[in-house]
């Protein structure tokens, strides 16, 4: 009974500290969502150069899409144009961040570890971009032509009331997409406080490259979302884990799962997935270990503290609130969400 308790304990904790800035990430998202359509976005990527790739990267890291709703999306922008080297680079960078999992980074982690995040879901898109284009010539980029006549980016219906979008999106399509691995991410991070010794990862992954090696090797196949991901790596810190490593989980996990690949490789073939999965490997080591150099164990630590420490009836509130959110999410619903892999 105590083990239960401490779970529920811990994973509440998590909830308070990321709840406030989530649902200010939820809001802006709706924002996003509501005033910067598809058709925008598909018409500033048709060429190739690197203009096209570092303007998808961009776009991407901001718009909040999971790991799965991007995919969607990707083959949209192949469909409408978009070179192999920008669409690379807006499904690298998209599933890393979004505005609300960079709020609760910023929440859990820190500003320096949420900034940090930032900019390497914008490099790695632009390199693995950069890479695909490289080596693959004109010949193959080639993307058939978009001639569905209800494609909404080709035949926009008229525009909805854009601030009901705003709400309907950001608060009700956005957490059902997130809120099943934003729940079970929240547990997790619960369990293993709860059942995992504080020194397991330097009891057992004490070598910086080892620990990075195994968190890549982890972190590649597996679905999780940019925002569901972040309670998980902050367990792993919590464990002994470095910054560097929780890194490589938080690049990887988002950014590749086994249906991911499976898309590129039917849509864009053997050679792209293999440029993609390994400039994306080596750009998350590199990332995880100047982290390392820059953010130790303790300072996250200690900002997570200071945090649970601070958290007071207005953090418990937006919790209320926040689990009322996702509670709905999961639950059974006629209409299905714009991510239906979810």
């Amino acid at each position: 009974m105590e083990l239960v308790v401490s779970i529920i304990v811990k994973s509440w904790d998590v909830m308070a500290i990321m709840a406030p800035y989530l649902l200010l990430g939820f809001f802006v998202a709706g924002v996003l969502g509501a005033f910067i359509p598809k058709s925008f976005i598909e018409t500033h990527l048709g060429k190739r150069g690197l203009w096209q790739i570092v303007k998808a990267s961009l776009l991407g890291v901001p718009i909040p899409l999971c790991s799965c709703s991007v995919i969607p999306v990707t083959t949209s922008l192949r469909r409408h144009g978009a070179t192999q080297g920008a669409a690379i680079s807006f499904l690298t960078s998209t599933p890393q961040t979004g505005v609300d999992s960079i709020a609760a980074t910023w929440g859990l982690l820190g500003p320096v570890f949420a900034a940090f995040r930032v900019i390497v879901a914008f490099i790695t898109g632009v390199l693995c971009g950069a890479a695909v284009e490289a080596f693959t010539p004109p010949a193959e980029d080639s993307s058939n032509d978009c001639d569905d006549e209800d494609c909404p980016s080709c035949n926009p219906a008229p525009k909805a009331h854009r601030w009901k979008q705003v709400f309907a999106y950001g608060f009700g399509v956005l957490p059902r997409d997130i809120g099943k691995a934003l729940l079970v991410g929240i547990l997790i991070s619960g369990l293993l406080g709860a059942l995992v010794p504080a020194d397991f990862f330097t009891r057992y992954l004490s070598s910086e490259w080892l620990s990075m090696l195994a968190v890549l090797g982890l972190g590649i196949p597996l679905y999780v979302c940019s925002t569901g991901s972040i309670p998980i790596a902050l367990a792993m810190i919590g464990m002994g884990l470095s910054p560097g490593a929780a890194l490589v989980f938080l690049i990887t996990g988002p950014a590749t799962n086994a249906a991911t690949i499976a898309t590129v490789l039917k849509t864009m073939g053997r050679k792209v997935v293999t440029i993609y999965l390994i400039t994306l490997a080596g750009c998350s080591l590199t990332a995880g270990w100047l982290l390392n150099r820059i953010l130790t164990t303790d300072v996250i630590v200690e900002q997570v503290h200071h945090h649970a420490a601070g958290t007071g009836r207005f953090e418990q509130i937006c919790a209320l609130i926040l689990t009322g959110l996702l509670l709905s999410a999961v639950l059974p619903r006629k209409k299905k969400s714009c991510c239906s892999h979810c």
